[in-house]
């Protein structure tokens, strides 16, 4: 999906530099210049995410943000300001902002904050008062229920909680709820991905630092525990973190204080923590890979998601969500599946889970056709249904393709798992799979897997 971004500028010369620098990556991106053209803008037509300047003749960037928060709360919002002071970063997040970068900015930084920040928007749409599920979670079988139970049981006490299962489940909703639906709902939810966060940068954005603390260091900038005080902090993929980064993460977690780098002076937070993982942690413990006593602070009310293929029932609920999400996003008229595509994908085992799904129904709503979703408007030859042949089917292959269809669908699930277990970064799932950067390209392009 292409991701329409608003940025809002009063210097000229700056949106036409984060224009070409977002447009470049595939953006459409619109103009405005200042909060008051950006309202008029959002009044016409929705974004996935607005960068805005905080300085701003007529409306600035914290009215604007206000704005959005009480006109459009699912559109994030990234604050730039030229000023780069701790307080006023902390205010912006704790205001609703997505985050914020300084001038001057990285442009990695940057393309980095907007794509999750795009990526976390399209995640929170869920489907909203209609009676299936709670919490903005939907599911109606008996584990979808047990987890509804102990999020309103433990969301409103310190605890730290750990939500454990597979790539796509909803980890992350999961923990928003807990947010929510806790005293501290007005505070801060601030996410960190343990596992895309370069070692030698860890401490940085979980701590903050200090100005001139090392080379690229212009300004002291908050760290993810400091930006989350009176709030809570989520941290995805903890099962990634090296061993000498769990001691400090730890080390916080006991002393609730720390130090930026290149500081000396403590700083006390008050957060709640919620962990997840889609590894087992209790392997990784008997393995040496994740130290015990981490495991036992961050493992205090776990909370398991079931995968998928445990929850056919909750399919139809599902595909029907989609299905309206993208008709409209999409511009389409889609009503629903025809009785053998809900059947092929009650069948299916879903090994992306969740996230499998929604990108499956948004491409069968785009190329549908008619009023339901056929066979016919399912991708042809790498579609995971069809390389999974429904057993009435079996029969009438030839040995040849029956190898040849479940060979590429043992690969193509393969080769996603990967992906996921490594957030997208095909650098690492490469290597994960044991073979070259280049190879794992080509077949992703074959598999249709680049939008991962």
């Amino acid at each position: 999906m292409t991701p329409q971004l608003l940025i809002v500028d009063d210097e000229p010369s700056l949106r036409k530099v984060l224009r070409a620098l977002l447009s470049a990556d595939g953006a459409m991106v619109d103009t405005a210049t200042d909060g008051q053209e950006a309202i008029e803008a959002l009044q016409r037509r929705d974004y996935h995410a607005v960068i805005t300047d905080q300085k701003m003749p007529r409306v600035d960037g914290i009215e604007l943000l206000n704005w959005v928060r009480a006109n459009k709360p699912a559109i994030p919002v990234i604050l730039i300001t030229a000023y780069g002071t701790v307080d006023a970063a902390k205010e912006a997040i704790k205001l609703g902002a997505h985050d914020y970068l300084t001038k001057p900015f990285d442009r990695d930084e940057l393309k980095s904050i907007v794509a999750k920040a795009v990526g976390e928007r399209l995640a929170r749409e869920t489907r909203a008062g209609a009676g299936v599920g709670r919490f903005d979670i939907i599911g109606q079988v008996p584990s979808m229920q047990e987890v509804f139970r102990l999020i309103e049981k433990v969301a409103d006490s310190p605890s730290t909680v750990m939500i454990t299962g597979e790539s796509g489940t909803g980890k992350e909703l999961v923990a928003r709820a807990l947010h929510r639906q806790s005293g501290r709902r007005d505070g801060p939810f601030v996410t960190v991905n343990c596992g895309a966060i370069p070692k030698d940068l860890f401490e940085a954005e979980l701590f903050g630092h200090e100005k001139g603390a090392f080379t690229g260091a212009h300004a002291t900038r908050p760290g993810r525990f400091e930006l989350a005080d009176e709030g809570t902090l989520f941290l995805d993929e903890v099962g990634e973190l090296p061993l000498d980064l769990q001691v400090k993460l730890l080390r916080v977690i006991q002393e609730r204080s720390f130090e930026r780098v290149g500081g000396a002076r403590p700083i006390r937070v008050d957060v709640r923590l919620v962990a997840a993982t889609n590894q087992d942690l209790r392997q990784a413990v008997r393995e040496g890979r994740f130290r015990d006593d981490l495991f036992y602070r961050l493992h205090v009310v776990p909370i398991h998601l079931p995968p998928l293929r445990d929850r056919s029932q909750d399919i139809p609920l599902l595909v029907e969500h989609f299905i309206e999400r993208f008709n409209k996003r999409l511009g389409r008229a889609v009503v629903g599946t025809s009785d053998e595509v809900l059947d092929a994908f009650q069948d299916y085992r879903w090994p992306g889970n969740i996230r499998e799904l929604e990108n499956l129904v948004e491409r069968s709503v785009l190329l549908a056709d008619g009023e339901r979703i056929t066979h016919v408007d399912l991708p042809t030859l790498d579609a995971p249904l069809l390389t999974l042949p429904h057993p009435d089917d079996l029969d009438e292959l030839n040995l040849k393709d029956y190898v040849r269809k479940h060979t590429a669908k043992l690969e193509r699930d393969r080769i996603a798992r990967a992906l996921d277990a490594e957030q997208g970064n095909v650098t690492r799932a490469a290597r994960r799979l044991g073979i070259s950067r280049k190879s794992l390209q080509t077949k992703m392009k074959e598999y249709d897997l680049r939008d991962r």
